[in-house]
């Protein structure tokens, strides 16, 4: 029996409820879950090396000579001073984090097409699940998926970002210093001590809830709002459209593995470039040195200006080329993988 959402009315809001015959099935929605989570760990294993560098380029201080000249002089420096093993420090959180916000999108992207066929749109689209929607739709469709993701992996990428900058030489404090205690608005710190031991990612969660209670862990929130909700309608959006665009010029009944990889490529640097400041300012926000109790927090906007009156608006796109080049492959595994996924047990299910 297949199952849907309906909207109701309970005590004056409307919630999503499962009902029969319309939508995707409860064993649609679980794949797009399984098959999400998949694929996002297998492209961030990818891409993760190219995401630290890129962590470290974003987060250099302001009031400093640059550490790095650029993303070839980070690699080199990082490989030199940590191995290649430093390049996929604070993996463990973004494996996490890949497979819970991949599977929040396509989970999520499935969920408002469904709500976009029953409420919004002409009823053909309700009769004919099959139907493709317009990809004005689609884009919006994208971007509800990503808001959505957005507060699943805001602390995953909090702990993740802390966790990369870890290792670094000490540039804000003489290297004997045992400890620091400058907040998120002071300067960063936690990341550049000198000391033999760092802390993993269950001591950074204990000391930021220590510090700053629950919502310390959604510190840079608005940054990764604006980034997932407009970068998920980038990225659905030209998923759909250059994949219909390379099936129509190939006169094909449906889209090649090939096809895929391309438009997920185009896709994943779609994502990036258009709202890279938003993940500039989050980082930096995220790399922050855990303060003191009651100390005051910067925010989004203040972060964002002191980040473009230091180095103006290359300062905000530090580090968004390699971040282009990381994310072409990663996201052309990511949806290769998924559409792979998907078919494959929907034709063993017949």
């Amino acid at each position: 029996m297949s199952q849907g959402i309906e909207l109701v009315e309970v005590k004056g809001t409307d919630i999503v409820k499962i009902i029969q015959n319309d939508g995707p099935t409860a064993a649609d929605s679980v794949k797009d879950i399984v098959f999400g989570s998949v694929a996002g760990m297998l492209g961030k294993v990818i891409e993760f090396p190219f995401d630290t560098v890129k962590v470290r380029l974003q987060t250099q201080p302001d009031d400093r000579p640059l550490r790095y000249k650029g993303p070839i002089d980070c690699f080199r420096q990082s490989i030199q001073q940590e191995g290649v093993r430093g390049l996929y420090r604070g993996i463990s959180p973004p494996l996490v984090g890949a497979a819970a916000e991949n599977s929040a999108l396509f989970f999520g992207y499935s969920i408002a097409q469904t709500l976009a066929r029953k409420h919004f749109l002409s009823h053909e689209y309700s009769e004919d699940v099959n139907k493709k929607l317009p990809l004005s739709t689609l884009i919006a469709c994208g971007a509800l998926s990503g808001s959505f993701a957005s507060f699943v992996l805001t602390p995953i990428e909090l702990i993740k970002c802390k966790m990369q900058v870890q290792g670094r030489p000490n540039i804000a404090t003489p290297p004997t210093s045992p400890i620091v205690v400058k907040g998120f608005s002071g300067q960063s710190a936690l990341h550049t001590l000198s000391v033999p031991h760092h802390p993993g990612p269950v001591a950074l969660i204990k000391d930021i809830l220590r510090v700053y209670g629950i919502k310390g862990l959604w510190h840079g929130q608005t940054g990764t709002f604006v980034r997932e909700t407009g970068g998920s309608a980038a990225w659905f959006g030209a998923y759909e459209f250059v994949s219909t665009k390379l099936r129509q010029l190939g006169n094909k009944e449906k889209t090649s593995s090939t096809d895929q990889m391309i438009a997920g490529a185009l896709a994943g640097v779609s994502y990036n470039f258009f709202l890279f400041p938003a993940d500039s300012i989050k980082s930096k926000m995220q790399t922050e040195a855990i303060g003191v109790r009651g100390e005051p927090v910067k925010g989004f906007l203040a972060v964002g200006q002191s980040m473009y009156r230091a180095g103006g608006v290359a300062a905000l796109y530090r580090g968004c080329g390699i971040t282009c080049i990381r994310s072409a492959p990663s996201s052309a595994i990511i949806f290769l993988c998924f559409e792979t996924l998907k078919e494959y047990f929907h034709d063993l299910g017949r």
